[in-house]
């Protein structure tokens, strides 16, 4: 077995990275990981609309993005192994990752031993973290009340941290005397607790954003299914309609069984916070990484869906329904039935449930 390269210098890592790729859920800058062709560092792994996926090396808003299967990338670049170069070997192992957000890949990449130049590429970008602060806000109230009491405001959870390491009332001193006994931990490790606190809240608040936003995309093509289902042509062919009905099936329920668990883990956090302690904490931290790559594979497939249709649908006028027919039964039949087998993969959503 052919060793990994040495992992990119990890300036020229970060400096190849965009903010927007390191954001979504379908990308994967191969700067991220130990590529050692030039040209295959300064390109992308992305999810197609079948879900596959595919080395892309230009993405223009007029000129289309030029995408290739990993197996072509050997004689596209002339590698005298072929094949059996390191780099396509690499390629094909992350290629069949569900998710390529942030935080899927942090726990794969380490299950595959690919190591990484700079772990500061498998963080969201600073304008990401500061969209996410309304959502954050319920995760971020408990800890202000309990060290700052009911009247303090805090502009984002960086400020916080801040405000933790500096405070030097001393009726916040003993607020986090009180936490630390709580936590079992003594008072200079509650910063480390804090930011442990903040990424794993902010895993949620981001899975919380991107379902949000692919809300609208799902409407829309569950209103085209009404309209298929109603159209004289449309509706005698079988196999269009038990497309329409599974494809339905699969995201209806898919949305149901995401919703229920961030509102599960939501619930679990108010609890954590009535009863304070270490343990109580690390469960349910631990279980969130846990539902991670479920969650990242679910909402990486369901956006790249969505994000497919809207593209070629962005209006209810932009196309009749037997087109959005033939669409349906090309794309997005393709590759659906691996949201299931995602989900099937999840933990027991009774574990969150305390003793």
């Amino acid at each position: 077995m052919n060793a990994l390269a040495p992992a990119p210098d990890a300036a020229e890592a970060v400096d190849i990275i965009s903010d927007a790729d390191r954001d979504a859920l379908h990308i994967l800058p191969l700067a991220t990981i130990p590529i050692a062709h030039p040209v295959l560092r300064r390109t992308k792994l992305v999810k197609n609309s079948r879900l596959d996926s595919a080395v892309e090396f230009f993405n223009t808003a007029g000129g289309g993005s030029g995408q290739f299967e990993v197996l072509e990338i050997s004689k596209l670049l002339g590698l005298p192994n072929g094949a059996a170069d390191p780099d396509i070997g690499l390629l094909q192992r992350v290629a069949v990752l569900p998710s390529y957000d942030v935080y899927s890949l942090r726990i794969l990449l380490r299950e595959m031993k690919i190591p990484i130049a700079d772990e500061s590429v498998l963080k969201l970008s600073p304008a990401k973290i500061a969209s996410l602060s309304t959502y954050m806000a319920s995760f971020t109230r408990p800890l202000v009340v309990e060290i700052f009491g009911e009247n303090t405001m805090v502009g984002d959870f960086t400020n916080l941290v801040s405000m933790f390491r500096d405070c030097s009332a001393e009726q916040v001193r003993v607020r986090l005397a009180t936490m630390a006994e709580k936590l079992g931990i003594p008072v200079p490790a509650i910063p480390k607790f804090l930011e442990d606190y903040a990424d794993i809240f902010m895993s949620l608040s981001y899975y919380k954003q991107c379902l949000d936003q692919l809300l609208p995309g799902v409407q829309s093509f569950l209103i085209t299914l009404k309209d298929i289902r109603s159209n004289h042509q449309l509706r005698s062919d079988v196999n269009l309609m038990r497309t329409c009905d599974f494809t339905e099936n699969v995201i209806n329920g898919t949305l149901a069984n995401i919703t229920g668990r961030l509102e599960s883990f939501n619930k679990s956090t108010a609890d954590m916070w009535r009863n304070l302690s270490a343990e109580r904490f690390r469960r349910i931290e631990e279980l969130i990484l846990s539902y991670h790559t479920v969650i990242g594979g679910v909402l990486c497939a369901l956006s790249v869906k969505t994000n497919a249709w809207v593209r070629n649908f962005p209006r209810p006028e932009a196309a009749g329904p037997v087109r959005r027919a033939a669409f349906i039964m090309s794309d997005m039949r393709q590759g659906i039935d691996r949201i299931s087998a995602i989900e099937d993969a999840r933990p027991v959503l009774s574990e969150l449930n305390d003793d």
